[in-house]
């Protein structure tokens, strides 16, 4: 592995660690709480911004399939679908 591809990847499980930060500030603050000037929503959509150009840059360097993650993409929607609640079922009145 090429050392631009290992500082990619570090890069990446750092912003993972961010994106973690900033979920767990949305739930003991709230999505609208206000820290240093911004909103936990800002926080969090600016972390997920930095993850999505480390994602972007791992295709560009060819360490994953663009392909195969948005099929994994699709897998975990439709396993999202069976197994949780997000996508409200329609209840039988």
């Amino acid at each position: 592995m090429q050392s631009n591809q290992k500082e990619i990847l570090l890069i990446a499980q750092e912003e993972c660690a961010e994106v973690t930060q900033a979920i767990s500030k949305v739930f003991r603050f709230g999505i609208d709480g206000v820290h240093n000037g911004r909103s936990n929503r800002e926080h969090l959509e600016e972390e997920l911004g930095d993850l999505q150009c480390m994602i972007d840059l791992m295709i560009d360097e060819g360490l994953i399939n663009q392909e195969k993650m948005w099929a994994a993409h699709g897998r975990k929607l439709e396993k999202l679908k069976t197994w949780s609640n997000i996508f409200n079922k329609k209840e039988i009145e």
